[in-house]
């Protein structure tokens, strides 16, 4: 944290009644702030991460002393309105504060991943072309310097930690802090000058197949899904949250503004491997997941229950068989209760105390949650409401409300929220319409017409239909979507959801175009596939090994019949592959937000995908 003496409060904000600004809405990013000072002026842990084993905390008044100092500070280096500048950092307090302070100088912010390739990198600083880059570590800096050294445009690289040698991003706030009297007008007229229709961010989308584009997003765009999100949802400074999405993604960041609009305290998780021990610190009210996330969450839970013995494994597993049976929101009767109650108090109890004790809801989005792991959740006491979007449209589109509300359906990603106008083309695609939908692609005005038709409505690439004329299902991506060699089409999200309920998958892609028959690339859980092999004294060296197996190709056999009696028959998986490596973001496999990049794999096993299509051979697995 900067420690810097002056703690006087900022001349330019005044004080509205609180009950009167809850109910505004706000037009720019950077409003937030007179907000925030507003509705909870006294509060000491607005933004919050840990460093050395201590949760560093800034405070609401510290907070934006800190924005205008950095606001200065940048001014100061001559930026000014229209400038872009580039951050690739981790989740911090220090992100916000450089976020609001880039808003309200005008300054175009560009949040990059901290884990996408080098060409990536490269590709995008080249594009965008920003007077400064922001990294958050030295690890960052020694790969970013090579590529931004070669962009013209880039003035110089900052580091939020401390790096011998290398520029500290506290020089920017220190700098203002010195010169503020004198720039203390000229920021008061940039702010003013600043429109909702002003280009706030552009954020380049994780690329699943060719280059990433720029989506250009405005004040508007970012705001009007704020204050949509804010008639959803009832959270207020009481309440706290944990973050451990990536911030640069659009999801985590524009629910971090409503977290911000309503005064919720944000805690950073440290990193993804501390995220179980945060939420026991943290104890959140309420957090952002992914499905990944979750699904691995019930997985540790299960394989828990798995390791207990005697009548303690009975209730364990009676409890979670009677939760899979709850009816979201409410249709159980009287006996299902009176069951669930006892199911409560001996398990499911253990589970919201893993989680902290307090979540009154997790939001997950980004991909397909599976069904079963909405009811089990909700049936534990732990609400899960799935909803939906998509960077281009800032990006949330529909969300389920609180189980308790009773406007949620499970399997479907729930109604469009306030603002925001859907309908179904005749071709199933799902179109949406409203001020959340963003400005266009960067430097891209041709790609731009291809999914913003002349009547605005925005092609989402999803295919999906209305439940109920109002609860918005997803069935699959229309560019994902394949024919087999017969002509039937084949939804493969929904297969490979229904394949990774099985603990020996973690991940799974199906294939199949132009083929007569659909097949699948599998990536084990290794973990839970090494301790399957001890217990049954199947011995091996490594993984690549232990794919090949019989022991183990005939398990994966078995999973692979049981899913496909739920499919019809041209639907069913013919023949399948386990390979030995384990998809992430880092090593290409997967988008940031834990997504299939379908070509890559697809380049990656394309000897692989060529024998499992190859002259059919007698007594092959999958057959």
């Amino acid at each position: 944290m900067i420690h810097i003496i002056s703690c006087k409060i900022l001349q330019r904000i005044v004080i509205f009644d609180s009950e009167l600004i809850l109910h505004m809405e706000l037009k720019r990013t950077f409003d937030i702030l007179d907000n925030l000072l507003s509705i909870c002026p006294e509060k000491d842990d607005m933004l919050c991460s840990k460093e050395k084993g201590q949760w560093i905390k800034y405070s609401v008044r510290e907070y934006l002393e800190q924005v205008e100092y950095t606001s200065y500070g940048l001014l100061n280096l001559g930026l000014g309105k229209g400038d872009l500048v580039a951050t690739i950092s981790n989740n911090r307090p220090e992100w916000n504060i450089m976020d609001m302070a880039l808003a309200q100088c005008g300054i175009v912010h560009v949040p990059v991943y901290p884990t996408i390739s080098e060409d990536d990198y490269n590709y995008i600083l080249n594009n965008c072309e920003p007077r400064l880059v922001i990294v958050s570590d030295k690890q960052l800096h020694d790969r970013i310097k090579p590529i931004a050294d070669k962009v013209s445009s880039i003035q110089g690289i900052y580091s939020y930690n401390e790096i011998s040698g290398a520029k500290n991003w506290k020089e920017i706030p220190e700098a203002g802090a010195k010169l503020a009297d004198g720039l203390k007008q000229e920021l008061e007229k940039i702010r003013k000058s600043i429109t909702p229709d002003d280009l706030a961010t552009l954020i380049y989308t994780s690329g699943t197949t060719g280059n990433p584009k720029g989506v250009m997003l405005s004040h508007k765009n970012l705001m009007s899904n704020v204050n949509s999100i804010n008639q959803t949802y009832y959270f207020n400074h009481t309440h706290r949250t944990l973050s451990f999405l990536p911030i640069s993604h659009v999801f985590e960041r524009t629910i971090n503004y409503y977290f911000q609009r309503a005064g919720v305290s944000i805690y950073y998780a440290e990193n993804l491997g501390t995220i179980a021990d945060n939420l026991r610190e943290v104890s959140p009210d309420v957090f952002i997941s992914v499905p990944r996330l979750l699904e691995r969450t019930y997985d540790r839970i299960i394989s828990k229950g798995r390791d207990l013995q005697g009548i303690k494994k009975q209730i364990f597993f009676w409890a979670v068989n009677l939760g899979m049976r709850c009816k979201i929101p409410d249709g159980n009767n009287a006996w299902y209760k009176f069951r669930l109650g006892i199911a409560d108090k001996l398990i499911f109890s253990k589970w919201r105390e893993a989680l902290g004790g307090k979540v009154q809801l997790i939001v997950a989005g980004g991909a397909a949650l599976q069904p079963r792991l909405c009811t089990i959740f909700n049936a534990a006491g732990i609400p899960v409401a799935e909803g939906y979007g998509m960077t281009e449209s800032s990006p949330v589109i529909a969300a389920n409300r609180l189980p308790s509300t009773g406007d949620i359906r499970v399997g479907t990603v729930g109604p469009p929220v306030a603002d925001v106008e859907v309908k179904i083309a005749h071709d199933g695609e799902i179109l949406c319409k409203g001020p959340n939908v963003m400005m266009g692609y960067y430097k891209e005005p041709g790609m731009t017409r291809e999914v913003i038709d002349e009547d605005g409505w925005l092609h989402t690439g999803d295919i999906g239909f209305l439940l109920e004329g109002r609860y918005l299902k997803i069935t699959d991506r229309k560019k994902e979507m394949f024919k087999l060699s017969s002509g039937k089409y084949i939804a493969p999200q929904v297969i490979e959801n229904k394949l990774k309920e099985s603990n020996f998958i973690e991940q799974v892609m199906v294939i199949g175009e132009n083929q007569k028959f659909a097949s699948a690339i599998i990536s084990p859980d290794f973990n839970f596939l090494h301790n399957w092999a001890i217990r049954h004294g199947v011995e091996f060296r490594d993984n690549a090994e232990l794919i090949e197996l019989p022991q183990v190709t005939n398990r994966y056999q078995r999973v692979v019949n049981e899913m496909n009696k739920q499919l019809g028959q041209t639907e069913q998986i013919k023949r399948f592959r386990l390979v030995q490596e384990e998809w992430t973001p880092a090593t290409g496999e997967l988008s940031p937000t834990l997504k299939l990049k379908r070509k890559f794999l697809s380049n990656r096993y394309a000897a692989i995908i060529e024998e499992i299509f190859s002259v059919q051979r007698g007594g092959e697995m999958g057959e």
